[in-house]
């Protein structure tokens, strides 16, 4: 079973232009479609579309509409005290696949609304096979939220993954290795935020991307899923470092492509396969994510791991070990 927490649910909405985005002017749109979203919501819909039982913590009201979706959606939704209504985000994509996010904040939070998230969490980690912490953190909450509950959760057999960014991210990297999770899965831009390395130069150097994640590994994480958009992902255990490169891939939208990714690999561990083959599937369903309109969440028919071409970096590898 895979445990997701969203402590920052929205209403993802994406409107499709016709064509290029032009700033000031009048467009023509193709479509406008609505989901609850939220990068925990979406491993959890995923999670359903593979067939592995999931349980989604968020913040909502349990007559609300977005649980209504959720539960409809054949999710197993357990939504907790919320600080109050949902936040909306707007996607806007263009025909040749960019992507432009405007995300709100979302409701101011107390201590009693992070009280409830995480006794709901803790109670339900202890049958989980993976626990994911996922997505940003309204405003109110300790940026070691996360950091917080990953030194919780190390008295549960979950493992734990973490995907975050910004101040988040950095206190749970400064709060290391008390705060080591089983998995992160940061991209190329934040894992730069904390490893002094360029961006631009993590998105096309594979070795340098390694090189960073393996910061993390002497640290204590398990293992450092980065992802790098059209050029694929890495991945660093203890044991080594691989590069995936997608297939070919007529990109339709970005949003959601992460958690896709996160997800692949994450079920790539409960099937039992190997790094490499993790790392296939993680890459496999981030490309067919990729390939699907607005926050569409891909299902194993959508899924090619055949045609993704991993190549172990072996360079890294002998210097990591």
């Amino acid at each position: 079973m895979i445990l997701t927490l969203t402590p920052n649910p929205s209403i993802d909405r994406t409107i499709a232009l016709a064509g290029e985005l032009a700033r000031g002017q009048v467009q023509r749109v193709a479509s406008v479609t609505a989901q609850g979203g939220g990068k925990g919501v979406n491993i959890s819909r995923a999670s359903v579309a593979a067939g592995i039982p999931t349980v989604a913590v968020l913040p909502a009201g349990k007559d609300d509409p977005f649980v209504i979706e959720l539960l409809t959606a054949g999710i197993d939704c357990k939504p907790v005290l919320p600080a109050g209504g949902l936040r909306t985000n707007l996607t806007i994509t263009e025909p040749d696949g960019t992507t432009t996010k405007l995300n709100s904040p979302g409701a101011t939070v107390g201590r009693q609304h992070l009280d409830a998230m995480t006794s709901t969490l803790l109670a339900r980690a202890a049958t989980s096979d993976w626990t994911v912490l996922a997505g940003s953190l309204a405003d109110g909450t300790p940026d070691d939220f996360y950091a917080d509950l990953v030194r919780r959760l190390h008295d549960c057999p979950s493992k734990v993954a973490v995907d975050t960014s910004d101040r988040p991210l950095a206190a749970l990297v400064d709060a290391l290795p008390a705060s080591a999770p089983d998995l992160m899965k940061p991209n190329g831009e934040e894992l730069a935020s904390f490893s002094g390395a360029d961006a631009d130069t993590l998105e096309s150097d594979p070795a340098a991307t390694a090189a960073a994640a393996r910061t993390l590994i002497d640290r204590g994480v398990g293992a450092v899923l980065a992802t790098l958009g059209a050029g694929g992902a890495v991945l660093v255990t203890a044991d080594g470092a691989w590069h995936a490169t997608p297939p070919p891939t007529t990109v339709v939208s970005t949003v959601g492509a992460g958690d896709s990714s996160l997800f692949g690999y994450i079920l790539g561990d409960i099937r039992g396969l190997t790094p490499p083959e993790r790392l296939a599937l993680a890459v496999a369903y981030g490309s067919a994510a990729a390939a699907l309109p607005g926050t569409t969440i891909p299902g194993p028919d959508d899924v090619r791991p055949a045609l993704v071409a991993v190549r172990q970096l072996d360079l890294i590898a002998r210097e990591l070990t």
